[in-house]
């Protein structure tokens, strides 16, 4: 299964591509053709890609004994946290993108598709694994959301504790220092376990890393200024990718080569998707653009 993904010779080699049309025309001969195919715009051929690492997770889970699958169902949680984000934006009015099927993945999806209100997306989370997001504003839904997520990866899978306390530190340094948001109670509450408390009085990003445990502050190393954070969320991807690599090499009778399949997959996924936009912007054709690919991918 972690065979199947392009690499990042191959992506590379996508992202060179002179416009979207041939770079998803060549995506689709590949093991993304599960999902994409040619004619597809940026946000059909982004989503498919992404649709195609989910039925992956789902193959996975269903071949593994079931304690893994449990654990591949806490790490699919970013595909439930999507398709709330999209109820949300229907319930408020909004354009909305494409769900993905969960299928046994699923967590509190098909109460939430039942939900006429936030109030009641709110309820329905509370009542799961998810857990209350502790307000009935969409803001708080999708910050809970995310927290609660770094939470469960960080207690149920292997080796996932730096990849979600990393993602946390992300999150809330945005919220923090980019957007210039006061810490919630709540969020500081929810983010405690992974990065503590001593973060909440930081006034700059490097007085914010300093202040960080080990397993959150290796994301922020070299970073010094928030409209930088993209740098950050590179260097996550980096290391789900170096790690998951690193799990696959463990032995099949623990499900650390579960947890690499799944990581290796979705840092490949992450590639794709970038290589994509830079196609879009004109490959190879473009300057600057496969070297802007480099360095974030």
């Amino acid at each position: 299964m972690a065979r199947r993904r392009l690499g990042h010779a191959a992506a590379r080699d996508l992202a060179r591509r002179e416009s979207l049309e041939l770079a998803v025309d060549s995506l689709a001969g590949t093991p993304y053709g599960h999902d994409v195919h040619p004619g597809q715009d940026m946000a059909a051929a982004q989503h498919a890609v992404a649709s195609t690492l989910l039925w992956h997770i789902r193959v996975l889970a269903g071949w593994v004994p079931h304690g893994d699958a449990r654990m591949l169902r806490v790490l699919a949680g970013g595909f439930e946290v999507a398709n709330v984000d999209e109820r949300l934006r229907e319930l408020a009015g909004g354009p909305t993108d494409p769900l993905f099927r969960l299928g046994t993945l699923e967590i509190a999806w098909n109460r939430v598709t039942r939900a006429t209100s936030v109030a009641e997306v709110r309820e329905c989370l509370a009542q799961s694994a998810w857990g209350d997001p502790g307000a009935d504003a969409q803001a708080a839904v999708r910050r809970g959301m995310r927290l609660s997520w770094a939470s469960r990866v960080a207690a149920s899978v292997p080796g996932g504790r730096p990849w979600a306390a990393g993602a946390t530190a992300i999150l809330v340094a945005r919220e923090l220092l980019l957007d210039r948001q006061p810490p919630a109670e709540l969020t500081v509450r929810m983010a405690s376990g992974l990065l503590g408390r001593a973060w909440t009085s930081a006034a700059s990003l490097r007085s914010f890393a300093d202040a960080l445990p080990p397993d959150a502050r290796w994301v922020l190393d070299g970073v010094d200024d928030p409209t930088d954070l993209w740098r950050a969320e590179a260097a996550w991807w980096t290391r789900l990718d170096r790690d998951g690599h690193a799990l696959l090499r463990r032995p099949v009778t623990t499900s650390a080569p579960v947890v690499g399949a799944v990581a290796v997959l979705a840092a490949d996924a992450w590639r794709v998707r970038a290589a994509l936009e830079v196609a879009a912007r004109g490959g190879a054709a473009s300057p600057g653009a496969v070297e802007a690919f480099d360095a974030v991918a």
